[in-house]
C-alpha cells in the first residue's frame, strides 16, 4: 500500500477495521502522527497511522491487518533511537510503552526477569532492587527507555565494560513473525537442540531450517567478514548463529531495529547489584591521553570506564549554573569515570584506591576519589544529560546526530581520536566527544550544516570519510545506538558485498514480505533525505534571543532525547505524567511547532497546515501547564512555556479569545475592583448562585472553590499601619503583586514585619503595578507589555526588589525583559526573593524555639528560573529540618487548573507526589509553600491542610525570639 496519507480510502478503511479489532487506542489524526514521525534521529517520516496495543493479542490484531492491507509496522518503545529506527513512512507504530510496558515477575534464585516490550528500565531495576539485583546495560536514558527498544538496538550504557550489552544478557525472547507465527527463540543450543528445531512443523521448522542452512552455506564469509569487538551492533549478528557459538538465536535477533519480527516479550538475566560503589576521576591532558591510558586500567576491572572532555563541561555550563560536584574533577582536560563496587564501602573503597594508584602511574595523570553518593550522582548526571548537553556547543550553535557512536577496539581508540580530530578539522566540523572509552565506543553530535540543503554534500562526505577510518582502524560504525537511516547505507563500507547479501538473505527470511520496518538495514534509504529541518519562521512577537530570532530553530533545539518523558520524577512534564500522550510531552509539543512551521513551507508534505491556526498544535498546548519546567529540566532547555505564549497570542489575534483568558488573564484589574468594596464583593462571590453564575460565564470549572477575598489589601493595611523602621534602616522595595495583595496579604505582612525587625525600612512602588505574567500566560503579549510599562514608571531607582510570589519574581526577572527589551532597565538585575535577599545580606536570623519539621512544595517558577538554594540555607540557619519532595508541579499552576477541562489534569499532578505527601505529614509539620497557587492547591485538595509562606515562618521565628504572643498561620 503506497500511501502516507490518512485520508487515503484504504487508510482510512485500514483505520476502522483497527477500531473494530484491538482495544487500544488507534490513532490517524495529524497531530499523532506528527508527533509519532520523529524519534531522536535527524529524519521524519510521517507514518500513516498510530496504534497503542493494550496486549499481546491487540499485537496479533493489528499486524494480521496491516499484513492484509500490505501496511508496514514499526514497533517503538520510548522513540529514543538517533538512528531514525523508530519512524517508517506510510506505516502503523506499535507505540508498547502506552499499555504492554510491565514487569512481569522477578525470579530471584533463576536471577532472571520477565518483561513486556514497553517495560521502562528503571521499572524493572526498582523491581529488581529489593533482591539486590539488576539489569546490567544502562543507557543514559534509563529513566525512560524500554526493555523491547534495548533489544531492538542492542543497547549498551556505562556498565557494559563489566556487566555486558543487552544480548549478552538475555536469556530468551517471545517473538511474532509477520505472518502471524509466533514462536521463543533462546540463547546457545546443543547439535541435538538444533536438530530438533529443524523438525519444528510449520513456519517456525522452515524458519530455524532456513536460518541454519544460511549459516551452513556462509561459514566462512562470517567468520571472516565480522569484525571481533565488544561494541559492534552494525548490521544483523549473523556471527552469532555461528555453530562454535551455539546458533544463538536471541542474541542474533538482538540489535535487529524492529526489522526481522515483533517483540512480545523477554526472558532477561539480571546481576548482583554492589551493596556500596566509589568513584575514582581520573583526569589527563586531553581525550587522546585518557584512552591511551584505559588498557592498561582494564586487568582491575572497574565497572566503568567512561571519558568526557573539558568541552562537554564547557558546553554544561554555557546551558546552566555550575552543579557543585564538579569542583571534585581533578586537573586535566579529559576525565575517566572510574567506578569501583563491592558488599561493603571499604571494599568498594579499596578497589577504588587500587585504581587510583594505577592512575597515578601515568605522570600526566592527576586524580580523585569520590566517596559521597550525593556527589556521585550528580556527577554521573553530567555524563548522562551529555546526548543533551551537547546539542548546543559552546558559542550556540547546535549539533546533530549522525556519526553518534562509533566504535573501535580499545587498545586504538587513541590513534582513532587523533585522526578523528583531524578529519573534523579537514571538514571544518565541531563536535564533543565523550562516551564508553573502556570499550573504545565514543559519542559525539557534530555541527554538520543540516538545515542548509545545498551543503548536504559535505555531510556525505564526512558521513563516508569517517566510515572509511572507523573501518581502518577495525571498527564499526555504530558501537551502541544500531544503524537506522543514519548509516545503514555505509554498512557497504563496513562489510564484504557477501555479507551484506547474506544481511539480505537474513532479513528475507524472517519477514519474506519486507513488512516490518523496512529500509533501516537492508536495502537502507539514502542517509542525507527525508530531514527534518525543512521549515519556516512565522511573523513573531517574541524575541528569542538565544536562538538568533527564530522560533524554528528554538523548536529544533529538541533532539529527542525524551527526558521529558519520564514520569518518575522532576517537573518537566506534568501533563504527561497524568495523560502518558506522546502529543502532551514537550517532546511532542516541539514536535507540533515544527510541523507548524513545516506546513508553512509553500508545496510542502507538513501534516500540520493552518499556521497560527492550527488546531492540532492549540489542542496539545492546551494541557501545558506554562510551569516552565522543561525551561530548567530538558537537556536543551526547550521552553515551551514561552512558545505557548507566542502561540495563543498569534492564535486568537484579532479573535474572540476563551472565556478564561478574559476572567483568569485580566484578573489583576478585577481583583482591584473588587478591592474598592471588599465587603461586598466577598458577599456576592460567596454566593452559590452568584458563584456558579462567573464560573460558568469565566470559563472556570465548577468545581472549583473561587478564592476568599481579604477584609483589606496588603496595601491598605500598609499605609494605615504603625511603623515599626529603624533609624538609619535601609530602604528595599517590597514588590505587592497581584495575589498577596489582593488574595493572600498574609505573607507580604508577615514579610514586613521581618525586614523591619532586622534593620530594613520596607517601600512599596510609588503607584499599582503588576508583572504582567497571567496576560503572559493567555498569550495576550500586547496588554502584558502595557502593563509592565506602566509598573516600571512606579519602581523608584536603584533599590533592590523583593518579590514573594515567585511566579511574579520569576516573570519580573525573566519576562520583563524578554517582553520589553533595554527599557526593562536594570529591574531584571535588582529583583531578589525574600530568601535570596536575606542570603545575600548575611543578617543575623533568630531561630525557631521549638524544634520544626517542614515539607516545602517549590514553585514551578522558583524552579526553573529563581532557584530554591537560598531558601534551603535559610531554613537550615532558622532551624527548620526541612524536605522537600519531588513533587514537580502543583498541578493548579495559576489559571491553568482553575479552567473548565483542566481539572482532572490538575488534580492528577497533584496526586502524584505532593497531596500524598502532605496527607502523610505528622500534624505538627511545617507545610511551606511560596506560591499562591501551592497553597491554593493544598487547601482545596488535601483535606483540611494549609501552607504557608516562607515569611510566615520567619515572622514565627521573629516572635518567638521577641516573645510575642501569636504566630499567624502555623502552616499544619
Amino acid at each position: 500500500m503506497a500511501t502516507t496519507s490518512a485520508s487515503d480510502p484504504l487508510a482510512r478503511a485500514l483505520r476502522e477495521e483497527l477500531r473494530g479489532a484491538v482495544r487500544g487506542e488507534v490513532r490517524f489524526g495529524a497531530a499523532e502522527r506528527t508527533v509519532y514521525s520523529h524519534d531522536a534521529s535527524n529524519y521524519r517520516h510521517l507514518p500513516l497511522g498510530v496504534v497503542k496495543p493494550a496486549d499481546a493479542d491487540d499485537v496479533r490484531a493489528a499486524l494480521a491487518l496491516c499484513r492484509e492491507f500490505g501496511v508496514p509496522l514499526v514497533p517503538r518503545g520510548a522513540g529514543t533511537s538517533v538512528g531514525g529506527q523508530a519512524i517508517g513512512p506510510g506505516a502503523v507504530v506499535l507505540d508498547f510503552r502506552r499499555h504492554v510496558n510491565r514487569v512481569l515477575a522477578v525470579d530471584p534464585q533463576a536471577r532472571t526477569a520477565r518483561v513486556e516490550p514497553g517495560a521502562v528500565l528503571d521499572e524493572l531495576q526498582a523491581a529488581a532492587r529489593p533482591y539486590g539485583l539488576r539489569f546490567g546495560p544502562d543507557p543514559s536514558t534509563h529513566s525512560r527507555c524500554t526493555l523491547g527498544g534495548m533489544i531492538g538496538n542492542n543497547s549498551c550504557g556505562a556498565h557494559s565494560v563489566a556487566w555486558g550489552r543487552t544480548s549478552d544478557n538475555l536469556h530468551s525472547l517471545d517473538l511474532l513473525l509477520a505472518d502471524g507465527t509466533g514462536l521463543t527463540v533462546t540463547g546457545p543450543l546443543s547439535p541435538a537442540e538444533r536438530s530438533r528445531l529443524r523438525e519444528r512443523p510449520g513456519r517456525e521448522g522452515e524458519l530455524h531450517r532456513a536460518l541454519q542452512d544460511l549459516t551452513a552455506a556462509g561459514l566462512g564469509t562470517i567468520r571472516q567478514g565480522m569484525p571481533d569487538l565488544p561494541r559492534r551492533t552494525s548490521g544483523y549478528a549473523l556471527d552469532a548463529l555461528l555453530p562454535e557459538h551455539g546458533h544463538d538465536l536471541a542474541r542474533a535477533f538482538t540489535g535487529s531495529e524492529g526489522s526481522l519480527a515483533l517483540l512480545l516479550g523477554a526472558t532477561v538475566r539480571l546481576v548482583e547489584a554492589p551493596a556500596a560503589r566509589a568513584l575514582v576521576i581520573a583526569g589527563y591532558p586531553d581525550e587522546t591521553a585518557a584512552a591511551d591510558a584505559v588498557p592498561a586500567l582494564l586487568p582491575l576491572r572497574p565497572l566503568t570506564v567512561e571519558g568526557m572532555a573539558a568541552d562537554l563541561i564547557a558546553a554544561l555550563l554555557a546551558a546552566g549554573p555550575r552543579p557543585p560536584a564538579l569542583d571534585r574533577l581533578p586537573a586535566g582536560e579529559c576525565w575517566l569515570f572510574l567506578e569501583t563496587g563491592g558488599p561493603s564501602e571499604p571494599e568498594a573503597l579499596d578497589r577504588a584506591r587500587e585504581l587510583a594508584q594505577a592512575v597515578r602511574r601515568e605522570r600526566s595523570a592527576a586524580v580523585t576519589v569520590v566517596i559521597d553518593p550525593g556527589e556521585q550522582r550528580q556527577l554521573w548526571g553530567v555524563r548522562e544529560a551529555g546526548a543533551g548537553i551537547v546539542t548546543r556547543l559552546p558559542g550556540g550553535s547546535q549539533a546533530w546526530p549522525g556519526w553518534e557512536d562509533s566504535a573501535v577496539p580499545v587498545e586504538r581508540l587513541g590513534g582513532y581520536l587523533r585522526e578523528l580530530r583531524a578529519l573534523l578539522r579537514r571538514h571544518g566540523l565541531r563536535g564533543v566527544p565523550y562516551g564508553h572509552f573502556g570499550e573504545g565506543c565514543i559519542h559525539m553530535r557534530l555541527d554538520f550544516p543540516l538545515t542548509e540543503p545545498g551543503r548536504l554534500p559535505e555531510f556525505r562526505e564526512f558521513m563516508t570519510e569517517a566510515a572509511e577510518l572507523v573501518v581502518a582502524h577495525g571498527g564499526s560504525l555504530s558501537g551502541e545506538h544500531g544503524d537506522g537511516q543514519a548509516r545503514a547505507e555505509l554498512l557497504s563500507r563496513m562489510y564484504p558485498a557477501e555479507v551484506i547479501g547474506l544481511f539480505g538473505r537474513f532479513k528475507r527470511i524472517w519477514d519474506p514480505a519486507n513488512l516490518l520496518n523496512p529500509g533501516v538495514l537492508v536495502d537502507p534509504r539514502p542517509l542525507d533525505a527525508d530531514l527534518r529541518f525543512t521549515g519556516r519562521d512565522l511573523p513573531l512577537a517574541l524575541p528569542y534571543p538565544q536562538d538568533d530570532g527564530s522560533l524554528l530553530k528554538a523548536v529544533h533545539r529538541c533532539v529527542g532525547v525524551a527526558r521529558c518523558v519520564d514520569t518518575r520524577s522532576g517537573v518537566m512534564c506534568p501533563s504527561y505524567m497524568v495523560t502518558e500522550e506522546e502529543r502532551h510531552s514537550t517532546r511532542g509539543r516541539a514536535r507540533l511547532l515544527a510541523e507548524m512551521l513545516r506546513g508553512a513551507v509553500p508545496g510542502s508534505d507538513g501534516a500540520v497546515t493552518r499556521g497560527w491556526r492550527s488546531e492540532e498544535v492549540r489542542e496539545a498546548l492546551d494541557l501545558c501547564l506554562s510551569c516552565k519546567g522543561c525551561a530548567a529540566d530538558c537537556p536543551v532547555h526547550v521552553d515551551m512555556a514561552t512558545y505557548k505564549s507566542e502561540f495563543l497570542h498569534q492564535h486568537y489575534r484579532n479573535r474572540p479569545r476563551p472565556a478564561s483568558h478574559y476572567s483568569m488573564g485580566w484578573l489583576p484589574l478585577t481583583l482591584r475592583a473588587t478591592a474598592l468594596a471588599p465587603d461586598l464583593a466577598g458577599r456576592l462571590l460567596g454566593s452559590p448562585g452568584l458563584s456558579a453564575v462567573l464560573k460558568r460565564l469565566g470559563g472556570i470549572d465548577p468545581r472549583r472553590a473561587l478564592p476568599t477575598l481579604p477584609g483589606e489589601s496588603f496595601e491598605h493595611w500598609f499605609r494605615h499601619r504603625v511603623r515599626r523602621t529603624r533609624r538609619g534602616a535601609a530602604p528595599v522595595l517590597l514588590w505587592p503583586d497581584t495575589f498577596t495583595n489582593l488574595l493572600d496579604p498574609e505573607p507580604a505582612k508577615a514579610a514586613v514585619e521581618v525586614l523591619e525587625h532586622l534593620g530594613f525600612a520596607v517601600r512599596l512602588p510609588q503607584g499599582p503595578v503588576c508583572c504582567g505574567l497571567t496576560w503572559v500566560s493567555t498569550g495576550q503579549l500586547g496588554v502584558a507589555r502595557a502593563v509592565m510599562r506602566r509598573s516600571l514608571r512606579a519602581l523608584p531607582p536603584g533599590l533592590p526588589v523583593i518579590g514573594l510570589e515567585p511566579s511574579c519574581t520569576a516573570a519580573l526577572r525573566e519576562e520583563l525583559p524578554r517582553l520589553l527589551g533595554a527599557a526593562a532597565g536594570d529591574v531584571p538585575g535588582r529583583v531578589r526573593t525574600l530568601a535570596e535577599f536575606l542570603d545575600q545580606s548575611r543578617v543575623e536570623l533568630p531561630l525557631l524555639q521549638e524544634k520544626s519539621q517542614g515539607l516545602t512544595q517549590v514553585h514551578c517558577h522558583q524552579h526553573a528560573v529563581l532557584g530554591t538554594a537560598a531558601d534551603r540555607r535559610i531554613e537550615a540557619r532558622i532551624g527548620l529540618a526541612n524536605q522537600v519532595p519531588d513533587s514537580g508541579c502543583c498541578g493548579l499552576a495559576g489559571n491553568f487548573g482553575f479552567e473548565r477541562g483542566h481539572y482532572e489534569v490538575s488534580v492528577a499532578a497533584a496526586e502524584r507526589v505532593l497531596l500524598p505527601a502532605v496527607r502523610a505529614a505528622a500534624p505538627d509539620t511545617v507545610l511551606l509553600a511560596d506560591g499562591f497557587s501551592c497553597r491554593t492547591q493544598i487547601a482545596q485538595l488535601s483535606g483540611g491542610r494549609r501552607a504557608i509562606h516562607l515569611a510566615q515562618l520567619l515572622r514565627r521565628a521573629v516572635r518567638e525570639q521577641s516573645g510575642q504572643p501569636g504566630t499567624g498561620a502555623s502552616g499544619r
